[in-house]
């Protein structure tokens, strides 16, 4: 029905007036559907349609339909139910499942055969549902309708006549389905109808031989070739599939067949170098198992794809700088592996560099100078070789061939400067670095190694060395002592710099030293002389004026320049401005004319200072006496010294005086001392002293400094007694082997007579390496001269090696030359060690004699080759098999072929399989080699090599022939092969088989095939046109299925070979079948009960039929047929198992059962069906709905008790129990629900509401079922309380109270008040304000401010605590609402003290500065109140507490004050020393914070009458007392000072002492190991030195401690003082005899340190 239609008038019907309908709020509520289908007209009462009404989306296939409604009334709550019956329509047509019905049918189908056709389905019920079906009139199929035992029909098609597919291939027909409505409806299918061939053609290729030609390196994937055989029959058996067969394993990682399409494509990397054509043969089968193939051969063409490939077969390395023009430094050889122009191959060098490219043999170049080269502007060239084949486009490789030139000593060190200048300053330290010096050598390594040294001088008489040293490896030239300045200023030496070379080279540069001058000297005072302390008095006139000289300061400085310019002042005067020194005279004037008034005694203190950096100064005194004679002068004394000045000046006289003498005694006992030890003998030695091996760093030792040691070394001391001077001999350097210092060699000048005779040079033996003697370039140089006349005999040609092997002395190492003129760089080791000398003296000799040309390799091309070699062997020969010899074969002597350098060179393969032996010319086998790895399928299989020999380069080219054995057996592709065939195959019917394949060729491959004895088939063998054979399988008898389903057959392929060798293949024969049954159920209907809410998946049940048949004919598939379009959104069946599953939700209030057909069909459309039903029950799934029908919000708070505040209505979807509910409110809250209607209730409330205790209500109703379990639901019905001003403001507190600092600012916050009303928003709004009010007399405005919304309480004005302390104010709070309500609240404030007033003093008045005096009586006793300070402080409380303090007075200790009276008493007695006048000064403090204070003075007089008081004056000493008294302090502090300071050296003197080695004279002393830095004295050392070297000893005779003193070489960490060696006076008993001093000096103090330290100390005490 259309929307708007009228169903019937309610009003009329319920015989209600229309006029409360709408009074009553009338409304149309659904249960169980949300869609409202229907509605009610509140002016008519008539019930309409609202929305479309479909039976079929509603109920589906139900014979009743009925939609259910409920009539709602209120006030009073009043329901009508409503039940509306829905009548069919014809609306819907029969409709098939598919519009296209495909049945594939055997042409060999029977007449009478059945075939089944889905049935059609109509929505519609009863009458209006399918009637009946017809079919389009055809020749071979009649339609017979059938009716299912639920009463639906359906069609099926009888086969009336026979089919045949070479007539008709396929048949359209056209199915009707009629319903029994009016109008009556129709729906229609097309049925195609497919005629299925038999298998009787098997495939045919296009042709039988197909070529291909295939450029190499084509990328993979590349499509090569597409073969094509087509077969006459169609579906299966004309499906045609293709596969490779008779192929290589190479062949088959190179290509690859689409089975489908036939198409062949690359699947590895084709290389033409590799193989250059592939053969194989392509099968074609139909699906059952017939096929044929034909053969395929692909050719691959050649493409310039490989680069030149450079190798260099022999290079000299590194090359003699000094090689002449044209010489050969390496070969080349170029190969590229392309085939013909694109093998040719040009080779050159581009860059600019002095070598060229010789072509020779083939492709073998030689790589020759051009230019003389030089290693010190280019040392190494990269020399880069360029290879170019012939190719389109031409491809080039590159060889970079590194190749380095060896040194030759051409080039001195070259200085970077022309002339060094140094500066230093004087008293520097020894160490101090002056400059560096640094030169430069070109060469390489050895040669262009630098050794700095000092060339041999003298400085003021002393030699250079003594002076600085030079670091032999840096060039750093260091101070060896420290310079003066007034010593000398500045002197020049000479470096030198030589190389490492052969011979070296030098060269000298000059290095000028300044000594720059430091400001050390303090000036000297001449005049007056400063003899002690006293004064140097003068007459000084009465009459003398302004600027008459006085005196004289006469002082020099020991300095030079600025440090010596002097300057005079006058620091300390009697009267300051009487007299004036000149600055840079020294001349004392006066400054005005004498006076009566001037003192007669003047003393002057007058400073001399130099103008250094830092300024040093001296003192005099001068002591004037203003008088015209001597008898005018009165008796010089003390002036008023107080009896305290005149004993400490006592004290401090006899503490000089004692100091001084102490000191004195000291001196002269250590001088003394001094001159008891330069008495004393020195020790005479009777032996030489060996100084042991100890480790030193290798930064080189110099000793005497003449030159800087490259290593360290070893040093007997030959120390005589009669000189200062010892010779330091080395004995061996320093190596692995070095004698540890326990091991001391001790030898007398004797030991060494018998081995050297009279040699004029000291004699050197080389180091041992592993017990046998390595001989040096300076061991064999010095050796050599001591061998002249073996030298001259020797014979002038012969070489060094062959003169030694005729003296039959062994060899061990090698030799090699460096180039002309250089010593060997690698040592010859020899068994004869005393014969090494002579030996390299003739190797020296040799190699000066030869130069280069002894040692450089030509090579001279005469002839390319002699000829080529072939030689023939079987495959897989093993490692070792000889070949051939190829020195006889090329008549070669044997010996020439190690001579010659002969070896075997591949060509393009780089696998060397052969190998030639050196010792006899034999060609043999080093690596296995297969045939069918080399050479595949060819029919002839070469390998070929190259003989290569040098000097000079000849070549032979080396085939060889690989012959074939029978090592492979034939293989089929596969193991197991199937053929199906079907059991109609007529007699006759062949099926091809698979060739098998045999890597062999010739004779060893495939010859024959044999087949296994059966009773079906038998085999016959084929010949191709290219030779090879396969079989065919022949049927000779007709197979049943029903018999014998499956057969095994036993294939075998024979080669030719002897032995013979074969392989198998199994044929599995499978026998088809026919279709002839179609399916059957196993039920004709089946029944399932299954609940709502089944998840997804669930099985519902399985149906299931079976087929007689086998194969696709047997196979059965399911689907459903003639079922609802909702039941197909709830159910899926798998058509393979029949499965019935749960797709959609399942409902049951939806559906409550659902009925549907299932169909199943074989391979071929022979079908049946079955009727399905499934039925659903219920479960408690749905859980109540609560809903809010009315609701008045917000509810007035004033309401009564009882009032119906809404209506709820409660629904469950479920049915029967599960569909009762329960409502109900579980909460604590004024409210209640009320059952009314049916599933109504009204909520009520039950208590007086608050809104300011309570203002919002969450109510929550829980509605619950009588389902098993209970199913329930919550809905919240939020109630807001409407407010009514019935609340005043309330203030938090009772009373404020504010406090505030006096002095504030404006606008201070003194607190805050604050008001609450309970009621809302504008009733609950509190404005503040000021109750009019005095404070003081004035309005309170004027004091403070309230803010009306935050009721911050503020200040109007500033506050003074003492103006007033305090005052109320009153706030009042008032509400917004209407009327108004208000409240008051008392606001006390409250003003705290400030310290801002000061203690004021009211005795003694402070007028001015002037000072309050009072009298002290002399008998005044300790506690006597002698005055008092009185003072007051404006401000209260702590700020007003007053404390009293005295700050300063004349006698700390005598008087005091009350801390809080002010009473000032005294703390003793009055004495007669006390000061007559006391000034105190005393402070008054507040107890504020901060503080704040005031002070006055007070002048007390200790007297007891005013005729005592003398005039006020100052208490001061006599100026000279005070003078004199300054001076004995001075003089005493820095006599004990500089005492001190003398014990303390002293002390650190002897301490050093204790430390430092001592030398044995008993015998060999050995010194420990100790530590050398670079360029200082090595005197244990255990380096070798490159040539003699001499020290000075400075031994001491009166004790029994005797050091080294290096003065030619000096570092302050030349020996550790921990390493000192020292014995007990008892090991000395025996050499010192009855010595009248104790054998150990200064056991005390004065233990000398080191041998420097301890001279400079005694130099420093006899000058002092």
């Amino acid at each position: 029905m259309k929307r708007g239609s009228v169903i019937g008038n309610i009003a009329k019907d319920l015989g209600l007036e229309v006029g409360k309908l709408s009074a009553r709020n009338a409304r149309i509520e659904t249960e169980d559907n949300d869609r409202r289908y229907c509605d009610i007209n509140l002016r008519s009462g008539e019930l309409t349609v609202a929305e479309r009404i479909d039976r079929e989306e509603l109920c589906g296939e139900k014979p009743s339909c009925v939609l259910k409604f409920e009539l709602l009334l209120e006030g009073p709550l009043e329901l009508h139910r409503i039940s509306i019956q829905i009548q069919d329509i014809n609306d819907n047509a029969p409709s098939f499942p598919t519009d296209i019905i495909k049945l594939e049918i055997r042409e060999s189908a029977v007449k009478g055969a059945r075939y089944r056709v889905n049935a059609a389905h109509d929505a519609d019920i009863g009458q209006n549902d399918v009637q009946s079906y017809t079919i389009q009139r055809n020749e071979h199929f009649v339609l017979n309708i059938q009716t299912t035992s639920a009463g639906s029909k359906y069609g099926e098609l009888v086969l009336d006549k026979e089919l045949d597919r070479e007539e008709q291939q396929e048949i359209k027909l056209l199915l009707s389905a009629l319903d029994g409505g009016s109008p009556q409806k129709s729906g229609t299918v097309v049925i195609q109808v497919t005629v299925l061939d038999a298998n009787d053609n098997a495939p045919v290729f296009s042709q039988s031989v197909y070529e291909a030609s295939l450029p190499e390196n084509s990328p993979l994937k590349t499509t090569v070739i597409t073969v094509r055989a087509t077969d006459a029959d169609e579906g299966v058996n004309g499906e045609v599939t293709y596969e490779l067969s008779r192929l290589s394993d190479k062949s088959r990682k190179l290509f690859s067949l689409d089975r489908q399409t036939g198409e062949i494509s690359v699947t590895g990397e084709v290389d033409f170098e590799e193989e250059t054509k592939y053969e194989m043969f392509v099968e074609a089968k139909d699906g059952y198992g017939l096929s044929s193939d034909a053969k395929l051969v692909i050719t691959i063409t050649d493409v310039n794809d490989n680069s030149p490939i450079i190798l260099l077969k022999s290079l000299t390395n590194p090359v003699p700088e000094n090689v002449s023009p044209g010489t050969e430094v390496g070969i080349i050889n170029v190969q590229d592996r392309d085939s013909e122009k694109n093998r040719q191959v040009r080779c050159f060098i581009q860059q600019n560099v002095p070598f060229k490219l010789i072509p020779s043999i083939k492709n073998y170049y030689s790589l020759v100078t051009m230019d003389q080269l030089d290693r010190e502007l280019v040392s190494d060239y990269n020399i880069t070789i360029t290879a170019t084949d012939e190719g389109s486009p031409p491809l080039s490789s590159l060889k970079t061939v590194h190749l380095s030139l060896a040194d030759v000593n051409d080039n001195p060190p070259v200085f970077e400067e022309q002339s060094y200048s140094a500066y230093v300053t004087e008293n520097n330290k020894p160490g101090h670095t002056l400059c560096s010096v640094t030169a430069v050598d070109r060469d390489w390594r050895q040669n262009g190694t630098v050794i700095y040294s000092l060339t041999p001088g003298e400085v003021n008489g002393a030699p250079v060395s003594s002076y600085i040293s030079v670091h032999g490896d840096t060039g750093v030239i260091q101070s060896v002592r420290s310079f003066d300045y007034e010593q000398f200023r500045s002197f020049t030496v000479m470096i030198m710099a030589r190389d490492n070379g052969s011979p070296p080279l030098s060269s000298n540069v000059t290095v000028s030293v300044f000594i720059t001058d430091v400001n050390d000297n303090s000036p000297q005072i001449l005049y007056p002389a400063p003899e002690g302390n006293s004064f140097m008095t003068e007459l000084v006139p009465k009459a003398a004026q302004g600027g008459s000289l006085v005196s004289k300061v006469i002082a020099v400085d020991s300095d030079s320049g600025q440090n010596a310019w002097l300057s005079y002042h006058i620091i300390k005067s009697t009267d300051a401005g009487l007299f004036t020194v000149g600055l840079h005279s020294g001349e004392i004037r006066t400054q005005r004319d004498i006076s009566e008034s001037d003192n007669m005694k003047q003393n002057l203190i007058v400073a001399v200072k130099d103008n250094g950096q830092p300024s040093l100064s001296a003192t005099c005194a001068l002591f004037l006496l203003i008088s015209d004679n001597l008898a005018e002068v009165p008796e010089l004394k003390d002036m008023a010294y107080e009896d305290n000045g005149s004993k400490l000046t006592s004290y401090l006289i006899i503490a000089l005086v004692s100091v001084s003498t102490f000191f004195l005694t000291f001196i002269i006992i250590i001088l003394g001392l001094r001159f008891c030890r330069r008495s004393k003998p020195r020790l005479f030695f009777d032996g030489a002293v060996a100084l042991p091996s100890s480790y030193l760093p290798p930064n080189y030792a110099d000793v005497d400094g003449t030159g800087t040691l490259r290593s360290t070394y070893n040093y007997d001391a030959y120390l005589t007694t009669g000189s200062r001077t010892s010779d330091f001999k080395f004995v061996r350097s320093y190596n692995d082997n070095t004698l540890p210092a326990d091991q001391t060699l001790r030898k007398t000048p004797t030991d060494f007579e018998e081995a050297f005779g009279d040699l004029d040079v000291s004699p050197e033996v080389c180091t041992l390496r592993n017990g046998v003697p390595l001989l040096t370039g300076l061991c064999a140089d010095l050796l050599c001269k001591t061998n002249k006349t073996w030298k001259k005999n020797s014979p002038p040609r012969v070489g060094p090696i062959r003169a030694l092997r005729a003296l039959n002395w062994p060899i061990r190492g090698s030799l090699v030359a460096a180039g002309k003129g250089n010593l060997l760089s690698s040592a010859a080791v020899l068994d004869h060690a005393p014969l090494s000398a002579t030996v390299f003296c003739l190797l020296h000799m040799e190699y000066n004699q030869l130069g280069l040309l002894g040692f450089v390799v030509l090579f001279a091309f005469l002839r390319s080759a002699y000829g080529d070699l072939s030689y023939s062997v079987p495959e897989e020969m093993k490692r070792g098999s000889v070949i051939g010899n190829i020195a006889k074969d090329l008549g070669l002597e044997v010996g020439a072929l190690s001579a010659r350098k002969a070896r075997i060179e591949t060509g393009k393969n780089d696998r060397r399989f052969c190998d030639i032996s050196l010792l006899t010319g034999e060609f043999t086998v080093v690596e296995r080699m297969d045939r069918e790895e080399l050479c595949g399928e060819k029919p002839s299989c070469v390998v070929k090599f190259e003989m290569l020999f040098e000097n000079p380069l000849e070549l032979h080219r080396i085939s060889l022939q690989i012959q074939d054995i029978n090592d492979n057996p034939p293989s089929f592709p596969k193991e197991k092969i199937k053929l199906e065939i079907s059991e109609s195959a007529v007699k006759g019917a062949r099926y091809r088989v698979i060739a098998a394949h045999d890597s062999d060729i010739g004779q060893n491959a495939v010859q024959r095939y044999t087949l296994q004895r059966n009773s079906n088939f038998v085999l016959n063998t084929q010949t191709t046109s290219a030779g090879s054979k396969y079989g065919e399988l022949v049927l000779e008898k007709e197979l049943d299925r029903e018999e014998q389903r499956e057969m095994t057959l036993l294939l075998t392929a024979l080669d030719g070979g002897s032995p013979q060798r074969s392989g198998t293949l199994l044929i599995d024969v499978i026998v088809l079948d026919a279709n002839d049954n179609a399916p059957v159920f196993s039920q004709a209907v089946y029944e399932a009960s299954l609940p709502e809410n089944a998840a997804l998946e669930s099985r519902v049940l399985t149906v299931s039929a079976t087929d007689a048949d086998d194969g696709v004919n047997g196979e059965v598939t399911y689907e459903f047929n003639k079922m609802s379009d909702k039941s197909r959104k709830l159910f899926s069946l798998d058509e393979k198992t029949g499965e019935i599953i749960v797709a959609g939700n399942i409902d049951y209030e939806e559906g409550s059962k659902y009925e549907m057909f299932v169909e199943a069909k074989d391979g071929y459309g022979l079908s049946s069906d079955a009727k399905v039903i499934i039925f659903i029950t219920d479960v408690n799934d749905n859980a109540p709905v609560i809903s809010l029908k009315s609701l008045t919000n917000p509810v007035p708070e004033n309401v009564s008790p009882g009032t119906e505040v809404g209506i709820i209505n409660v629904q469950d979807g479920d049915s029967e129990k599960n569909s009762q509910v329960r409502c109900s409110i579980h909460q604590n809250v004024p409210f209640k629900l009320i059952p009314s209607i049916k599933n109504y209730y009204s909520l009520v409330t039950t208590d007086k509401l608050d809104r300011e205790l309570v203002s919002d209500y969450n109510i929550t109703i829980i509605a619950t079922d009588e389902g098993s379990p209970p199913l329930s639901s919550l809905k919240t019905v939020h109630l807001s309380v409407a407010d009514v001003n019935d609340n005043p403001p309330v203030f938090e507190e009772q009373s404020y109270s504010a406090y505030v600092t006096e002095n504030n600012k404006p606008g201070h916050t003194l607190c805050s008040v604050t008001a609450v009303d309970r009621d809302w928003r504008q009733n609950g709004t509190v404005i503040y304000s000021l109750t009019p009010g005095e404070v003081n007399g004035a309005p309170v405005s004027s004091y403070v401010s309230v803010h009306g919304d935050t009721g911050v309480i503020q200040s109007v004005r500033s506050f003074d605590y003492e103006q007033f302390r305090s005052f109320t104010v009153m706030i009042m709070a008032r509400d917004n609402g209407s009327p108004p309500l208000s409240s008051n609240v008392t606001v006390s404030v409250f003003i705290t003290d400030v310290n801002d007033n000061s203690p004021q003093i009211l005795y003694p008045a402070p007028e001015g500065n002037s000072f309050m005096t009072e009298l002290v009586p002399k008998a005044a006793q300790g506690g006597s109140l002698v005055s008092k300070v009185i003072a007051v402080d404006s401000d209260s409380g702590q700020n007003a507490w007053l404390s009293y303090h005295i700050i300063k007075s004349t006698d700390a200790g005598l008087f005091t004050v009350g801390l809080h009276s002010g009473e000032i008493r005294t703390q003793r007695d009055i004495s007669e020393s006390d000061n007559m006048k006391q000034n105190l000064i005393v402070a008054v403090k507040d107890n504020g914070q901060p503080s704040l204070s005031a002070t006055c003075a007070l002048f007390l007089l200790i007297s007891d009458n005013l005729a005592e008081v003398p005039e006020l004056k100052d208490m001061a000493y006599e100026d000279n007392g005070s003078k004199l008294t300054s001076y004995l302090i001075i003089a005493l502090v820095s006599v004990s000072t500089f005492f001190l300071t003398f014990i303390i050296i002293i002390l650190g003197l002897r301490f050093c002492r204790r430390r430092k080695p001592r030398l044995f004279f008993d015998g060999a002393v050995a010194l420990p190991s100790s530590y050398l830095p670079p360029n200082y004295a090595d005197v244990d050392g255990t380096g070798t030195l490159r040539s003699t070297y001499n020290y000075d000893a400075y031994l001491t005779t009166g004790s029994r401690t005797s050091d080294f003193k290096f003065v030619r070489s000096y570092n302050d960490n030349t020996l550790p003082a921990d390493q000192t060696l020292r014995k007990t006076p008892t090991d000395f008993d025996e050499a010192f005899g009855d010595l009248d001093v104790s054998p150990e000096l200064m056991e005390g103090p004065l233990l000398a340190c080191a041998a420097a330290a301890s001279l400079d100390a005694m130099n420093a005490l006899q000058s002092y």
